[in-house]
Parts: C-alpha cells; structure tokens; sequence
C-alpha cells in the first residue's frame, strides 16, 4: 500500500508528465531559450512542490520526480549527446535533489 506521501508525489508526476507533454505537443521549437522560461512558469512550481513531499526513506518518490525531470531535459535540442548531470550544468540548473536541499536548510544539517 502507497504512503500519502507516495501517492502525492505520484500525482505530482503525473500532472508534471501532462504538462511536458502539452509543451512538446504545442511549442515548435525545442531551443534552451524558449523551453526554459515555458519550465520556470508552468512545470517547476509542480515539481518544487513534489520535492517537498517525497519522503526520505522512499528512494521510488525521488526516483519517480527525477525521472520527469530527466524527461524535460531531453527534449532540449542541441544536447542530446550530454549526460543528464552535463545538461544541468550548462544549463545553470540543479538535480531536484539538491533543489530540495537548498530549499529545506534543515533537511542539510
């Protein structure tokens, strides 16, 4: 049986997943300067608000959040030979992991 909070973060995936899929089905173009303001306003605020939920001992919450986010950074065109972890460093952005730490002091310390 899923916690709450499993079932929480499987919702925010989901909805995440069906926002990225209408930015694939809508926008043209795949560069890093239109797909990167369209994840800041529709697709982070979902995903900031699963990083917040997802439960420490559950590795699959993570796991599953982290995959969206994998997706998104696929669909940027020009670094499809970069690993995932090189993608967000050129595109100045973190692991959502390390997103919830420097949202969460505590969860730091």
């Amino acid at each position: 049986m899923k916690s709450c909070t499993s079932q929480q973060c499987a919702f925010v995936a989901h909805k995440a997943n069906c926002i990225l899929g209408c930015i694939k089905r809508s926008v043209a173009s795949r560069t890093r300067e239109v797909i990167l303001p369209l994840y800041s306003t529709l697709w982070r605020p979902h995903l900031e608000y699963g990083i917040q939920l997802w439960s420490h001992q559950y590795r699959k919450d993570v796991d599953l959040l982290e995959q969206v986010w994998r997706k998104a950074t696929k669909m940027i065109r020009g670094m499809e030979h970069l690993s995932y972890t090189d993608k967000l460093r050129e595109l100045g952005l973190f692991s959502l992991e390390m997103r919830r730490l420097q949202g969460d002091p505590t969860a730091a310390f």
